[in-house]
């Protein structure tokens, strides 16, 4: 019995600077969405740089804004998406705590995933303000969520890649 608990209090506490992190990306991502949606109107700009604007737009979609112009459920069903994959990460996070890359992966997923669920919830969209662009062409706009998902992404790529390598060695 004192090992399970031992067990539990260890990867509890092994987790928590994951969490952390995880908190930082989500309060870093929710400052600068107030700070656009107090100074920006919808479709407001303002150039940085030859390649970077300031943007206001609203994303009811995910990803790309796919399924931005359907009826209205994807708001919820992409919330609901959102909340089971937090939860998810967490109980990975719970489970594999020791694991660096792994981890970092997670957390920066969680962050971005709870900062646009908190914007689906308040919102019915999700707020987006970084526009890149070149020669005419605009990448989607994005946010600080949608940057720590796809850091978190590659991330996770990289550590399958390396463990894939660690287990042929």
């Amino acid at each position: 019995m004192a090992t399970k608990k031992t067990t539990f209090t260890k990867s509890s506490s092994g987790m928590l600077p994951w969490l952390g992190l995880a908190l930082i990306l989500l309060i870093a991502d929710q400052f600068t969405k107030v700070l656009i949606l107090g100074y920006y109107r919808l479709g407001d700009a303002t150039t940085i740089t030859s390649f970077f604007n300031i943007v206001r737009v609203h994303n009811t979609g995910a990803a790309f804004s796919f399924l931005a112009s359907a009826g209205g459920w994807q708001r919820w069903f992409f919330t609901a998406i959102g909340v089971a994959a937090a939860l998810f990460i967490v109980w990975m996070l719970k489970s594999h705590p020791g694991q660096k890359l792994f981890s970092f992966a997670l957390a920066c997923i969680l962050g971005g995933a709870v900062g646009n669920v908190i914007d689906r919830t308040l919102h019915g969209y999700v707020v987006d303000f970084l526009d890149f662009h070149y020669a005419g062409w605009h990448f989607p706009a994005f946010n600080i969520a949608d940057a720590g998902i796809s850091i978190g992404a590659v991330c996770l790529i990289l550590d399958e890649l390396l463990r894939v390598r660690r287990a042929k060695a």
